[in-house]
């Protein structure tokens, strides 16, 4: 298939949320033929539907019949469809080509693309990145998406060469994709999504493949304080920008802090960027995610300046820490985003004030030992909801601690825990919903999770 050439191509897509319809709209402009397929029932599209009634697009709903196939030239999967399902592997049976959206945007997008992946902190530090871009560059030439907000699909054909586009990743995308940003960061990788992914190298190979796909012109970014994104050094094609706590190697490029300051250093010439207190993001967490932002504009070309009036004013992105009231003399806090222990336990670390802690949600089969201990020393009032309440139960149980008694009390919702939060939170205090599970017992997802939470926290009286 030749670049742009889409003229009576028939795509399947599978799964009709955000990436599907924005998928299916391009690539009927394009000429090809559509189909959408869903697991839901037809009554239950009716909104996705009307979205799409201006354009001729197939439906088979209900299921993923296997003659979908039957003269398909390509098979496009959503980020929430596994590459376990039978229509899948029946594709692969047959030498169907597989690609996903972020894969053809990749592939038809016109300007240089910074791709962001991690397990934790990729929509904070694309945000940020985001703004300083577009401080640099204004807003009609920068273009933000992904897997945060729209795919850039969507926008790909207002897309100008001398643009650019900051795309957040995640494993699920990656996984398909065999083609590489020319600028790729990767945060951070801890366990995650081990319910899809199978196993720890599973999930490290999904995120390794931002860089295997890279050219020799191209830039990697690494975090040289995390392990599982150093590991990836080798993997590095072209050239290598880090972001750390402390100063490079001589001889690398990287940011880092010092003295109260954040700064760049360039094969041993340091430049001053911005104060660290510039930042208003609590948690050293979210100082590495500005590190890393830097380090990859530095790598777009974006100046220190431009870096600073990026950061300048921004106070959080939506259930990343989220500053809901104080209430009764406690602050509460969403941070419904961590849907891993590894994120809980990085909110738990922002704080020195006593927490009272909402956790649980739907396991995801990952270790809850290190956030079981980081509980023991942070807690003052533990309450559990959801699915993962004997999973975390036994890490606690487990924990090596010493006399310290934790109080837990056990909840059958998360609404319910709003109310236990309410009754046992002291002045002092910080109320914090970082469960560490995913939402989908109780909710959609962590977004509506969150809304959820706030909506409850705010009509305490």
């Amino acid at each position: 298939m030749t670049k742009k050439n889409w003229k009576n191509r028939h795509v399947v897509i599978v799964g009709a949320a955000r990436q599907g319809t924005a998928l299916a709209r391009y690539l009927f402009k394009k000429g090809a033929q559509v189909t959408l397929t869903d697991r839901k029932e037809w009554e239950e599209m009716a909104e996705v539907r009307e979205q799409l009634n201006d354009i001729d697009v197939n439906w088979a709903l209900g299921g993923h019949p296997f003659s979908l196939l039957d003269d398909a030239d390509l098979l496009s999967l959503s980020g929430g469809v596994p590459l376990t399902i039978p229509l899948v592997k029946e594709a692969r049976r047959r030498g169907i080509p597989l690609t996903n959206d972020s894969q053809i945007f990749l592939d038809q997008a016109p300007c240089p693309v910074i791709g962001v992946t991690g397990s934790a902190g990729k929509t904070t530090t694309t945000v940020i990145l985001g703004r300083m871009v577009q401080a640099q560059m204004g807003a009609d030439h920068t273009w933000v998406g992904g897997n945060i907000g729209n795919p850039l699909i969507q926008y790909v054909d207002q897309m100008a060469e001398d643009d650019i586009a900051v795309m957040e990743l995640s494993s699920f995308q990656l996984e398909l994709m065999s083609t590489a940003p020319e600028v790729a960061g990767v945060l951070n990788i801890s366990p995650n999504h081990l319910d899809r992914h199978g196993t720890m190298e599973a999930y490290r190979q999904a995120k390794a493949r931002i860089l295997e796909f890279q050219a020799e012109g191209d830039t990697a970014v690494l975090n040289r304080d995390d392990p599982g994104s150093w590991g990836l050094i080798d993997a590095v094609r072209g050239k290598l920008i880090s972001f750390g706590f402390h100063q490079p190697p001589g001889d690398q490029v990287g940011t880092y802090v010092e003295d109260g300051l954040l700064w760049l250093w360039d094969a041993g010439d340091p430049q001053r960027l911005f104060p660290k207190d510039e930042v208003q993001l609590r948690g050293e967490h979210n100082i590495s995610n500005v590190l890393a932002a830097c380090a990859l504009a530095h790598a777009a070309g974006i100046s220190p300046s431009a870096m600073a009036s990026g950061v300048e004013g921004f106070s959080g992105v939506e259930h990343r820490l989220e500053y809901v009231r104080t209430w009764q003399g406690a602050d509460w806090y969403n941070d419904s985003i961590a849907t891993a222990p590894e994120r809980a336990i990085a909110a738990m670390q922002s704080f020195s004030e006593p927490i009272v802690l909402l956790a649980g949600g739907q396991d995801k089969d990952l270790p809850w030992d290190e956030f079981a201990r980081v509980v023991y020393r942070k807690v003052r009032h533990m309450i559990l909801f959801g699915e993962a309440v004997p999973v975390i139960e036994e890490a606690l149980r487990h924990a090596d601690i010493s006399d310290r008694e934790l109080p837990i009390t056990r909840c059958t919702s998360l609404q319910d825990a709003v109310q236990t939060a309410a009754d046992v939170a002291q002045l002092g205090d910080v109320v914090l919903l970082a469960p560490g599970g995913t939402s989908f017992d109780e909710f959609k997802d962590f977004a509506e999770r969150g809304e959820y939470f706030k909506k409850w926290v705010k009509e305490l009286v």
